[in-house]
């Protein structure tokens, strides 16, 4: 039976590089997917996964999500109320959070147990936003989590970002990369898990994460 996944469009994202990448990993790995943008509430409700992507402020994102009607809570209960896999990209995983320190606090969704503030590298030299390609180097929880030990050491992905996850469960950091001490690559919790990095712009690592993510069955 073919697995319908949402790729959300609320106003903020690179939806085409996501979806292309999405399509390529169902593709090259026979999965029966169909990837669909959407910012219909009653599409989410009916998905088999979800994915949330974001570019921008957390707060300018949370406010695109707020905009359109029914699609928080339909979020809320087709990732929470019924389990099905979710996979947020950069403020997309920023917005699982409790609250975000951007321009002000702002409220998360609050599935996870964390707060996102600026970066603060120790190393005063490193420019903000972090741009550019980074090692990932997985934690111990990373190295049993079902997606996230595909990684392997060495394995880089891109990032732009000036702000970043810190949690309270460590059990839910499942990478990290170092930019002026370690910062939040990749969080999951239950069905959701979160990059901070673009898999889409992150070619072979990428293209693995996502085959892993879309045959996850959490």
């Amino acid at each position: 039976m073919t697995e319908r996944l949402v790729l959300i469009d609320y106003g903020s994202g690179n939806l085409r590089s996501a979806e292309k990448a999405l399509v390529r990993a169902a593709n090259e790995a026979g999965l029966d997917i169909e990837v669909a943008v959407s910012a219909d509430a009653e599409a989410v409700r009916k998905a088999d996964r979800v994915v949330l992507p974001g570019v921008g402020a957390f707060g300018d994102c949370r406010r695109g999500l707020d905009a359109v009607a029914g699609l928080k809570d339909a979020l809320d209960e087709t990732v929470q109320g019924r389990g099905k896999p979710f996979l947020g990209i950069c403020v997309g995983m920023q917005l699982t959070a409790r609250e975000g320190h951007e321009h002000g606090v702002h409220p998360g969704l609050g599935w996870l147990d964390a707060t996102v503030g600026p970066l603060t590298p120790a190393d005063k030299s490193l420019k903000i936003p972090h741009m550019g390609w980074n090692e990932l180097a997985l934690t111990g929880a990373g190295e049993g989590h079902p997606v996230a030990r595909v990684i392997t050491p060495g394995d880089h992905a891109y990032f732009v970002h000036s702000y970043h996850m810190t949690v309270a469960d460590e059990r839910a950091l499942l990478a990290t990369c170092d930019y002026g001490g370690p910062v939040t690559a990749i969080v999951g919790q239950d069905n959701f898990i979160g990059t901070q990095f673009h898999p889409e712009k992150s070619q072979a690592v990428g293209l693995k994460f996502l085959t892993a993510f879309l045959e996850w069955r959490p």
